[in-house]
């Protein structure tokens, strides 16, 4: 079976996401001191729809992304409705999303359902702000660094490697494949070498987790909500005997967890547990929604899969001759251009996050308008990537509009990172 030029785009496609991820909490979770804000502000313009149920009904009958898109060309970038029981305002423009989730990001806060907090864990970074968010924020950083992921560069390619072996000779389901070699590679970033005792309890609980996390909140027997909830159980369970190893071999480890353990301030095993089960979660299906959306514009777009097809067989042959084959390295992911473009364009093309939700704590002006205190916020991001106005022909699959930097491109960098970041997050909603 050919694989060689195939794994190695696979690697780089996880390495990249893997980097990226230190980088968007970064540039997401930045937090600065509060201004008062002026109240005698009107509303965004908008409508709010029948009481209680608002605009829900008219969002859900159509595709969201036309229901956005209608509003943004009647009201603008920036405008108001009620959905899902809830008073929101909508941004669609790039310095409305940086506002929000950026520069101004301590005056909104993620919100989230009761239930999910109990199934991921109430101390998981997602549900908190403050000093606890920053240490963590930190942490999380520490074991997403360029040094941190260039130490495992050769085990994700064999990853990579056994996932399109597995496949040979059977019909696949591309998305599920995607599942189940991203949950691999997220699991080698935080338990490294350690995961693999567990590899397959870890998964098991997993995809129980998974199944329930969306189902009604109702915590009897038979129900998949308590199936979920044990299965989290279990998961905190495996952790500790992974932390009880740890704590008795008192090895240095360069991965989340030992980010985690290594914290001189001390978490404890249930912050510690709560924030690797998130961690996993928030990463796993995003991260193989790219890929596969991937591996489609490239089978679509013959040109493209076949210049990233030379761009891998390239740095395939580059190692000395007579290896009997070539280890991937940090070094080769930064000659991959045409691959990372591509990787860039899904992202704006896909946008598998649509848009997320924050709540503002308090009152909130932004461009002369008043957001109240309590009410939804929604970064519309696949309305952003797919403007006419930052990108020509917003519809079509063209890795070149990133070749040269223009507003379009570094509009792209920002707000991809943006939408990636919150992805991981899961649209935990």
């Amino acid at each position: 079976m050919e694989f060689s030029p195939s794994v190695f785009f696979l690697s780089f496609a996880s390495i990249l996401l893997l980097a990226g991820g230190g980088l968007l909490f970064r540039s997401l979770l930045k937090f600065f001191a509060t201004e008062r804000r002026p109240q005698n502000l009107p509303l965004p313009p908008g409508t709010m729809g029948w009481p209680y149920m608002g605009e829900t009904f008219q969002l859900y009958s159509q595709d969201p992304n036309v229901f956005f898109a209608s509003k943004r060309k009647r009201y603008g970038s920036i405008f108001k409705t009620h959905i899902l029981g809830c008073p929101c305002v909508m941004i669609s423009s790039p310095e409305a999303a940086k506002f929000v989730l950026v520069t101004k990001s301590h005056l909104f806060k993620p919100t989230f359902p009761a239930s999910k907090e109990r199934m991921l864990g109430k101390e998981a970074i997602f549900f908190h702000q403050g000093a606890y968010h920053m240490k963590l924020r930190k942490l999380v950083l520490r074991a997403f660094t360029p040094e941190a992921i260039r130490n495992i560069v050769p085990d994700i390619q064999n990853i990579a490697k056994d996932s399109l072996l597995s496949w040979e000779g059977r019909l696949i389901n591309t998305f599920q494949e995607m599942k189940s070699y991203t949950f691999n590679v997220a699991l080698l970033s935080i338990f490294g070498k350690d995961e693999v005792l567990y590899r397959e309890d870890l998964k098991r609980c997993y995809y129980i987790l998974e199944k329930g996390y969306n189902s009604m909140p109702i915590n009897l027997p038979g129900t998949l909500f308590n199936k979920s909830m044990k299965a989290r159980k279990e998961l905190a369970q495996i952790l500790a005997k992974i932390l009880s190893t740890r704590r008795q071999t008192k090895l240095d480890h360069n991965d989340l967890l030992g980010s985690f353990m290594g914290d001189k301030e001390g978490l404890t095993d249930d912050q510690i547990a709560d924030n690797i089960i998130g961690v996993i979660f928030a990463a796993r299906d995003t991260t193989a929604s790219v890929l596969t959306w991937i591996l489609k514009y490239l089978g679509e777009n013959p040109s493209v899969l076949q210049a990233v097809t030379e761009e891998q067989e390239a740095i395939m042959t580059s190692g000395e001759k007579g290896d009997e084959e070539k280890l991937l390295n940090w070094a080769d992911t930064k000659k991959m251009p045409i691959t990372s473009r591509v990787i860039q364009e899904t992202l704006r093309v896909a946008s598998i996050l649509s848009f997320t939700f924050r709540e503002a704590v308090e009152d909130v002006e932004y461009e002369g308008y008043l957001i109240p205190k309590g009410w939804k916020v929604l970064p519309l991001f696949r309305n952003i990537h797919h403007s006419p106005e930052l990108f020509p022909d917003p519809e079509k699959f063209d890795p070149s509009r990133f070749e040269v930097r223009t507003r379009s491109r570094e509009v792209a960098s920002e707000h991809l990172n943006s939408s990636e970041s919150e992805g991981r997050k899961k649209g935990i909603m």
